[in-house]
């Protein structure tokens, strides 16, 4: 089926239409199977261990198009969508049905990131910022993954594509000293803390929680810090 596309690339399941997930769209949201994080809450295990057979692409993109009067925006999350080399044909075809498009990612490809910024192939992105971006501890991801946090901080800050940064709030990746090394590269953008339930989470698969999830009142603290250095932060 995606040899008609010209391309591959991998998605693992489709929600319809959300009115959350791209600020002022009515979108449909596609997941890419895969990722080169395995964080102990991810909640997205089945899409990270391509447990769910992939969804024929052409068959996506036909669902799209006929949704064009209905829906503006295309948000591509996973997973993450940019370890696949099929990435930048997907939002040329998005754009070319006229979507604005939304990228998540865990900014760990900047190389890939830029590119798409290049060719003006995205409206807005929403990057995680998981720990200390100078430092993501072993317990996410490889060390040659998690260096490139900084330059894709970077690329959007550097950008004129609208942009976020999202902050999972769980200890011990997330505490009071990391969290300032986190908005010391942040000038400009919104920064959201997610509150997160570690229940039924990748680590089920894998290790036991080594850590836990922040309550409101430590989150409120944190964004207090942020706030003090100008920033917007708010709780999700």
């Amino acid at each position: 089926m995606t040899e008609s596309m010209g391309f591959d690339f991998p998605i693992g399941g489709l929600q319809k239409t959300t009115l959350l997930d791209f600020p002022g769209k009515v979108s449909a949201v596609v997941f890419a199977q895969g990722c080169n994080f395995l964080c102990p809450y991810c909640h997205n295990a089945d899409l990270v261990l391509y447990r769910q057979r992939a969804l024929p692409l052409t068959d996506v993109v036909a669902f799209l198009a006929q949704r064009r009067k209905v829906l503006e925006g295309v948000v591509i999350s996973g997973g993450e969508p940019t370890l696949h080399d099929g990435l930048f044909s997907f939002c040329a075809t998005l754009k070319s049905l006229g979507y604005a498009v939304k990228l998540d990612t865990n900014g760990s490809r900047p190389e890939v990131l830029h590119q798409l910024l290049v060719a003006e192939l995205l409206d807005y992105v929403a990057m995680d910022v998981k720990a200390n971006p100078r430092q993501y501890p072993a317990a996410l991801c490889l060390p040659d993954v998690g260096k490139n946090i900084p330059h894709s901080m970077a690329l959007l800050e550097e950008s004129r594509v609208r942009h976020e940064f999202r902050v999972p709030a769980v200890a011990p990746f997330i505490n009071a000293d990391s969290f300032v090394t986190v908005i010391e590269h942040i000038r400009r953008a919104p920064l959201f803390l997610q509150a997160v339930k570690l229940e039924n989470v990748l680590q089920a698969d894998f290790f036991p929680v080594k850590g836990h999830a922040l309550d409101k009142s430590a989150m409120e603290d944190l964004c207090g810090t942020a706030r003090q250095k100008g920033l917007r932060c708010q709780i999700r």
